[in-house]
C-alpha cells in the first residue's frame, strides 16, 4: 500500500510512470489456463484476452513503447501485432499478469466494485466501436477497438492507487447534483481526470486517437465519432436501457452508420449485456 499520496498532476504523472500497473485477475487466470493449452495458446488467442482487459491493454502498450526500436517510427496500436512482434514467450516473462487489481484492493470492496463498473464500461464502449468500425470498411478496426477501451484509463488507475480520493469526489457529487465531475476531481485531486488522461496519453505513447477525442479539429471524424458515440452510449447504457439521453446516442449512431434508428436500437441491444 502506497504510504504517500502523490500531490498534483506532475506528481501522479511522475508516480504512474514508475507503478507496476495491476491487471483483473481473471486475466491473470485465463492467461495461466492459456498457456496449458497447446491447442489454444496462440497470439490471436492472447490478443483476445489482452484486450478484455483494459489495465493489461495498457500495460502491454506502455511497456512496448518504453522498449521500441529507435528505428521503429509508426504507431503500435494492434494488440496482436505487439504480441507477434515481442513473441508470446517474452510477452509472459516482461509483462506478466500481476500484481492483481483485486490484491491491490483488499479491504476497499467500494473501490473495487465501482473499479469494476468502470471496466465493463470500458469493454462494452470497445465492443461497440470495433463492431462499428468494422461496419465502415475501417481496414484498422483494431486501434478503433483499443482507443475506446483506453479512454479512461486515467480513471481506473486512480481507483487503483487512490481509491479513498475517488470515493470522496462521488461522495461530494452525491451530495450536491449540480456539481460537475471535473469540478470535483479539481478539489479532491488538484486536476481534472481529463488532464491526467491527456497527459499519460502522450507521455506513454497511447494511441493518438486518445489525442484527437479531445481535439476539436477532429471532432467531427469518423474514427473519433465511432469512438466518442461508443463511449457515451456504454455510459448511458450502463444501468439499462431507459436513459433519458439514449434516444439521442440511437439518433447520432443511425447517423453514423447509415442505419435507420430502429435498426440501431436493435443492433447494440444485441450487443454486449448491460450491467
Amino acid at each position: 500500500m502506497m504510504l504517500q499520496q502523490p500531490e498534483g498532476l506532475a506528481d501522479w504523472l511522475a508516480f504512474l510512470g514508475r507503478a507496476d500497473i495491476p491487471v483483473l485477475q481473471h486475466t491473470a487466470r485465463t492467461l495461466a489456463r492459456l498457456q496449458d493449452d497447446e491447442k489454444q495458446f496462440n497470439a490471436r488467442s492472447v490478443a483476445d484476452v489482452v484486450t478484455d482487459d483494459p489495465l493489461m491493454t495498457l500495460k502491454l502498450l506502455r511497456y512496448m513503447q518504453t522498449h521500441k526500436h529507435r528505428n521503429q517510427s509508426y504507431e503500435l496500436v494492434d494488440v496482436k501485432q505487439a504480441l507477434l512482434m515481442m513473441g508470446l514467450d517474452a510477452f509472459f516473462r516482461d509483462v506478466p499478469a500481476m500484481p492483481l487489481v483485486e490484491t491491490l484492493l483488499t479491504g476497499q470492496r467500494g473501490a473495487l466494485v465501482r473499479l469494476l463498473h468502470t471496466v465493463r464500461r470500458a469493454q462494452r464502449a470497445a465492443y461497440y466501436a470495433f463492431d462499428w468500425a468494422l461496419r465502415q470498411h475501417d481496414l484498422h478496426a483494431e486501434e478503433v477497438q483499443v482507443s475506446a477501451l483506453l479512454t479512461h484509463v486515467a480513471e481506473m488507475l486512480m481507483w487503483c492507487f487512490s481509491p479513498a480520493r475517488m470515493i470522496e469526489i462521488e461522495r461530494m457529487q452525491a451530495a450536491d447534483a449540480a456539481l460537475r465531475s471535473a469540478d470535483a476531481q479539481q478539489q479532491v485531486l488538484g486536476f481534472p481526470l481529463a488532464d491526467l488522461q491527456r497527459e499519460l496519453t502522450v507521455a506513454w505513447g497511447l494511441p493518438e486517437l486518445l489525442v484527437n477525442l479531445a481535439d476539436p479539429a477532429h471532432r467531427h471524424t469518423s474514427r473519433v465519432r465511432t469512438i466518442t458515440l461508443a463511449v457515451n452510449l456504454a455510459r448511458h447504457s450502463a444501468h439499462g436501457w431507459d436513459d433519458a439521453a439514449l434516444p439521442d446516442d440511437f439518433e447520432d449512431i443511425a447517423a453514423l452508420l447509415h442505419m435507420d434508428v430502429a435498426k440501431v436500437m436493435a443492433l447494440v441491444k444485441a450487443g454486449p449485456a448491460v450491467g
